[in-house]
């Protein structure tokens, strides 16, 4: 049975929209939140597509120590929040920790949880018992069907829906790839399921001290998971991406994300038209 994960006003499933789920890596200073939003507004407004947009108030995971984290929980929660009111879109963002949960629940509308903690009972749990919305990122060493168990945890805890989220998996060191019949198979669980576009061409720890990656290959990924029929796409845009404070060497320009996505949304449309023909033949 396929379920749909409810967000805000927004309702995540393969009969609806493609959703976009887009923002910086990490919350930076507020023009540059609003610089993404202005734009994602225009564009999913003129698609007709609902959009969620996504800020993390730490990164914990950062390759160096000296490596920029964010604003932090109070701070970063107050900005979400601006976001949430003056563009009147949902948010999402990363929760690292527990006790971390609740505090986040009460301004965001659908818990992310990172991939390397995805396999986290009590992270879970806590996000479950929420009752809010919850994304959990696929760890890049699992398997599509192990997902069932970090997914089976979620919605016991009292998780108010799911999406499970594709990045890549490893493949020896500084590689990632993605298995497009691992997708399908993870769709098979019956969660929505998103594509993480930008961090699927991360090459980790491939740089000097951080992260490289291939972002001259996002466009080809987000068609192809387009076409295999994902609910969501997500990736993280910056209007200066050599100057973003994380992931710098796959975020996408504002001008590179808006025809990555306008192209998405016209191949799921496809994807959608030939699921129903087949239906009605």
């Amino acid at each position: 049975m396929s379920h749909t994960c409810p967000v805000g006003p927004i309702t995540i499933g393969p009969e609806y929209e493609l959703t976009i789920i887009a923002g910086p890596c990490v919350l930076e200073e507020d023009a540059i939140q609003h610089a993404i939003c202005e734009r994602m507004q225009r564009v999913c407004a003129d698609l007709g597509v609902p959009w969620i947009f996504k800020g993390s108030f730490d990164k914990a995971n950062r390759t160096s120590l000296t490596s920029p984290r964010g604003p932090g929980l109070n701070q970063g929660l107050q900005r979400l929040a601006s976001i949430r009111d003056q563009y009147e879109v949902p948010v999402t963002t990363d929760v690292h920790e527990p006790d971390q949960a609740a505090a986040v629940a009460e301004v965001v509308d659908l818990l992310q949880v990172p991939a390397f903690l995805c396999r986290q009972t009590d992270l879970l749990a806590a996000c479950g018992k929420t009752g809010k919305p919850m994304n959990i990122k696929k760890g890049q060493f699992l398997s599509p069907s192990e997902m069932s168990y970090a997914a089976d945890k979620a919605m016991q805890a009292g998780a108010g829906g799911l999406m499970l989220t594709e990045r890549g998996t490893f493949f020896g060191y500084h590689r990632l790839v993605n298995d497009f019949i691992g997708l399908g198979d993870l769709a098979d669980l019956g969660w929505p399921v998103c594509f993480d576009v930008t961090h699927s061409t991360q090459l980790p720890g491939g740089g000097s001290g951080r992260s490289g990656g291939r972002p001259d290959r996002a466009g080809l990924l987000a068609r192809a998971a387009a076409a295999a029929g994902v609910d969501a796409l997500f990736l993280e845009i910056h209007p200066n991406p050599e100057a973003a404070a994380s992931d710098a060497s796959t975020v996408q320009s504002l001008d590179a994300a808006e025809a990555l996505i306008r192209e998405a949304v016209t191949i799921r449309r496809a994807w959608r038209s030939c699921c129903d023909g087949a239906m009605t033949s």
